[in-house]
């Protein structure tokens, strides 16, 4: 029995179509390759401006440590000196305070003695013990003032005493300011100045008789 040759032709297939499937499969695997470096790109750029953020915010930071470091070292100075003046100056108060304090009892004191002494009732046996009396006294108060003044002068307290108080625009020198600290001692000690003039009187009408 004859055999047909209708099977048996060659299949003539072209090359490029069994390329074709191959060129398909390289331009996936490039185009994956692209997605693949565009990825990496874009993590690298994030990373890069999580660097830069970062560095940002530690220059942001170091800044305000310097600027603080500059604050504490300006603050500790300028507070430490205040401290150490305020100290100072409370350590001064007080000690004025006591000083006045006993000065005050001091002037209290020789206040009741000149304020004891009437010339009215002194008489003529007893005028020279009186007046002899009542002018140790009056010294010895002049003499306790003088030196009080002389000692708060330049202090808060000078102004008590007419001088001119601490911060003021000048001092009174004891050299040529003796006539002037006559006149304010007598303005402060005016409240006396009626018993003096009384005793005074009394001795010119005593010696006018």
């Amino acid at each position: 029995m004859p055999v047909s040759n209708k099977h048996t032709h060659p299949i003539n297939v072209r090359s490029s179509q069994l390329d074709m499937p191959r060129r398909g499969g390289r331009q996936d695997d490039y185009d994956d390759k692209i997605r693949s470096a565009q990825l990496e790109l874009e993590r690298i750029q994030q990373e890069r401006e999580e660097l830069e953020r970062k560095k940002h915010v530690l220059e942001e930071l170091t800044s305000r440590k310097r600027e603080f470091l500059s604050q504490q070292v300006e603050l500790t100075e300028k507070l430490s000196s205040a401290i150490t003046l305020i100290d100072r100056e409370l350590f001064e108060m007080r000690e004025e305070t006591d000083q006045l304090e006993q000065c005050r009892s001091c002037f209290s004191e020789h206040l009741d003695k000149i304020q004891k002494h009437d010339p009215e009732k002194w008489t003529k046996d007893n005028l020279h013990a009186k007046l002899d009396k009542a002018t140790i006294v009056t010294d010895q108060a002049e003499d306790e003032y003088d030196q009080a003044a002389a000692y708060f002068e330049g202090s808060r307290a000078g102004g008590i005493f007419g001088r001119p108080s601490k911060g003021g625009r000048r001092r009174i020198k004891a050299q040529n300011g003796v006539s002037e600290f006559r006149t304010q001692f007598v303005s402060g000690l005016a409240f006396n100045l009626p018993i003096i003039a009384l005793g005074v009187l009394a001795l010119v009408v005593y010696l006018i008789r």
